[in-house]
């Protein structure tokens, strides 16, 4: 017969294994080869916009804020290049840690011509795709595959679209 302790401590460690395979399951292998994840966001107009829409042409995620200096700071740059190559790319900023209203001036004010989200409370994209710093720029191909991650506001990625997209 077991005692409390023992049932106790079953417990305990069948509930450590519950925990770890559900976060094994929310936990992104995200690097470059892999297939991005899909979702769908809210576009400023108040549409929804998804990510697998864009399959077929090169997709750069900008994640970024209205609170995050480096990301307003590289907003002439990101301009550029996406005026220089839309032809071949499409830009999806994706504003994280702000309320609707904050993005929506923001994105106004910056006047960001390309497709810009709210990231969303209920798929947070800063985890599913491990974004560990603003501004992250996460370059995918045609097929649907990761090609490129950049933390930060980073002239080599500039440099890297113009290679690709020449």
């Amino acid at each position: 017969m077991l005692d409390n302790y023992s049932v106790m401590k079953k417990i305990f460690l069948c509930c450590l294994l519950l925990a770890g395979l559900s976060c094994a399951g929310f936990a992104q292998d995200i690097r470059a080869g892999v297939q991005a994840p899909d979702f769908t966001a809210q576009k400023v107009d108040g549409t929804n916009f998804t990510l697998s829409s864009l399959q077929g042409k090169y997709v750069v995620l900008d994640f970024w804020g209205s609170w995050c200096k480096w990301c307003i700071k590289g907003f002439p740059d990101m301009k550029e290049a996406y005026a220089k190559h839309k032809a071949k790319v499409e830009f999806v900023g994706i504003a994280c840690r702000d309320t609707e209203e904050k993005w929506k001036a923001a994105t106004a004010k910056y006047e960001l011509p390309w497709i810009s989200v709210l990231n969303p409370a209920a798929n947070d994209l800063v985890r599913v795709y491990d974004v560990q710093g603003f501004p992250t720029k996460i370059v995918i191909d045609p097929q649907g595959k990761i090609v490129k991650i950049v933390l930060g506001e980073d002239p080599a990625f500039y440099d890297y679209l113009n290679t690709v997209l020449k």
